[in-house]
């Protein structure tokens, strides 16, 4: 009886342990909070897209890429100062440290959209694919704000699907 309980229980330290169930709400993994991007105006090519990353595991993770549907390219960037002068910069990846935070916001690190195949519009969402290194690929939803909104509304909560 006690090598059968001691079985049940190994198996069931297993399954839990596995990557499937190291992404719920309350759970070890990462989680992504309110993916939002501003809306752009008619021509426009490039977008920008924002997100709160929040590390519950006891390991580093990396951002390794990010790819959406509505550019023809994605990447991940920073501004960093050249002088008296901020400029943006391409990053390879993005570190969210064990038990942190990353926020992705206006002036600092984001994502940035080439070839926008149309217009963000206000009320718009779209889908977004981020790979990290050990929590694997997540595709979230991104909600689109106003033209050169510097935050989300209170209304964008967390938007990922598994």
């Amino acid at each position: 009886m006690k090598r059968f309980l001691f079985m049940t229980a190994l198996s069931l330290a297993a399954l839990f342990a596995h990557p499937v169930f190291a992404d719920g709400h309350g759970k070890a993994g990462i989680h992504v909070m309110k993916p939002w991007a501003r809306a752009t105006p008619p021509g426009a090519a490039n977008g920008a897209v924002f997100m709160t990353l929040m590390n519950k595991s006891q390991k580093p993770d990396r951002l390794m890429s990010v790819s959406s549907p509505v550019a023809t390219k994605a990447e991940l960037h920073t501004h960093k100062m050249d002088g008296t002068v901020m400029r943006m910069r391409h990053v390879e990846a993005m570190t969210v440290g064990s038990n942190s935070t990353k926020i992705l916001k206006p002036g600092g690190f984001h994502v940035m959209l080439f070839g926008l195949k149309k217009p963000l519009k206000k009320g718009q969402t779209f889908s977004m694919t981020l790979k990290f290194e050990y929590a694997g690929t997540k595709t979230i939803d991104v909600t689109v704000h106003k033209i050169g909104a510097m935050k989300p509304s209170s209304s964008s909560g967390m938007h990922h699907k598994h």
